[in-house]
């Protein structure tokens, strides 16, 4: 495929290089000389090891060219990978003006082609920067439209300095953010030697999933190092404790608890983050990432609580009070919680949960309760059916409880969805997930 590549930085003189070397036909395209003139001598503008000797072989081959001029590096090729930097504001936003630039430029060349032309951004930048930025510079200097007279997609680059090129050949994922057919299929061609997990979704899904990676491999430098800091001020070598963590892949390298949607809760994680981070005050070492942990919990209780309130109904009913599904543990249950101060505030509260029995609490269980929903032996109901028919706004706490009674709310009810015990809903009408 003939390919353009605006901007060679660090991505696009990777990714010029890579497609050059499956066999593709790239046209590299920067107004900085600096960048361009070792391109067009076979040499790389960054340092990254095996780089120059791809380049070489691309420039020798003929297959590789470098330029400023954007129409005729347009012209020349089916397919435009935008690649340019989205460097920070002072206020932490990004700095689109490249982007905006360069998508004026392509469009203004587009407009002179008679075939269809496939743009596509990777440049890292926020969710709805393609929808708000790309696509209105690319629609007023081309006066076409797009998905129709010319594609337009996402490729998240997931590249690291130092390994790139393996990177490029052996990605974790492979994400397409495409909104037309012909697009989505250029780009699934130029992967398809690459046998690596493939992901189709939408634009603004897939700029949102590269600034999740990124967001979750800086948390999980940030943890280790914090958590480090505290086990080694306690005397223990901190690389055999995150060896070890590393090493269950059921629950802490894994999908578990990954899965967005209430709170934490429960006899357990509560209490052992509040020892833990007690224990780093008391040694002096900083535990603010711990400590935020907590804070963002609370956070979510109060998002739950927000998206009822904002029903303006006062009949509350709770599908599941218990921490986690199957159990009458109630100790720190959030749901708990958050039915206090509904109650508090004059809600008028019924609660669904199958699995807790009054006389059945003992011992923490039951003194938890006391201390913190006195009154839950009134809001108990044994029947689904008289919460689900009594109640202006359901909130569903647990999955199992729900026991799809969901088709049975009556239509004018609010559902606030915690768990989203339907994967197919998405916020829409009378239905709110927290957040979906």
């Amino acid at each position: 495929m003939k390919i353009s590549i605006f901007g060679a930085g660090y991505v696009g003189a990777v990714s010029a290089a890579c497609l050059v070397k499956e066999g593709h036909h790239v046209t590299a395209v920067d107004p900085d000389p600096n960048k361009i003139g070792p391109l067009m001598a076979g040499k790389s503008p960054i340092i990254e090891p095996g780089l120059e000797e791809i380049i070489r072989d691309g420039v020798a081959s003929g297959r590789l060219t470098a330029t400023h001029d954007a129409a005729a590096a347009i012209a020349a090729t089916d397919l435009s990978l935008i690649c340019v930097g989205t460097p920070s504001l002072p206020d932490g936003n990004l700095n689109t003006e490249y982007l905006k630039r360069v998508a004026e430029d392509i469009g203004a060349a587009i407009k002179l082609k008679n075939t269809f032309h496939s743009v596509v951004v990777r440049s890292t930048c926020l969710p709805g920067t393609t929808e708000s930025v790309v696509i209105p510079a690319l629609e007023a200097a081309s006066g076409m439209k797009a998905s129709e007279d010319f594609g337009i997609a996402y490729l998240p680059e997931f590249l690291r300095e130092s390994t790139a090129i393996k990177d490029y050949y052996d990605p974790g994922v492979i994400v397409f953010g495409a909104s037309d057919k012909f697009t989505l299929d250029r780009l699934e061609a130029i992967h398809a030697p690459i046998n690596r997990p493939k992901f189709v979704v939408d634009i603004k899904t897939a700029e949102g999933i590269k600034y999740t990676n990124n967001a979750w491999h800086a948390l999980k430098i940030s943890f280790s190092n914090e958590i480090g800091n505290i086990l080694s001020k306690a005397g223990i070598d901190s690389h055999v404790a995150l060896d070890i963590l590393c090493a269950d892949d059921r629950l802490n390298i894994s999908k578990a608890y990954l899965t967005p949607g209430f709170a934490f809760g429960g006899s357990c994680l509560p209490k052992d983050l509040r020892a833990l981070i007690s224990m780093s005050r008391r040694q002096g070492t900083p535990a603010p990432l711990l400590e935020a942990t907590l804070s963002a919990n609370e956070v979510q209780i109060n998002r739950a609580y927000s998206l009822i309130a904002n029903q303006g109904s006062r009949k509350v009913g709770i599908v599941g009070l218990s921490f986690k599904p199957d159990t009458d543990d109630l100790r720190e249950s959030p749901l708990v919680e958050l039915a206090e101060r509904l109650y508090g505030r004059g809600y008028q509260i019924k609660i669904f949960d199958p699995n807790i029995r009054m006389n059945r609490l003992t011992g923490a269980n039951a003194s938890f309760v006391s201390a913190r929903l006195p009154h839950l032996a009134e809001l108990l109901n044994e029947d689904i059916e008289s919460v689900l028919s009594d109640s202006d706004v359901i909130v569903v706490g647990n999955r199992a409880e729900m026991n799809g009674s969901l088709k049975r709310v009556k239509p004018e009810t609010h559902i606030i969805d915690l768990v989203r015990v339907d994967k197919t809903l998405r916020s829409e009408g009378n239905y709110h997930g927290i957040c979906w």
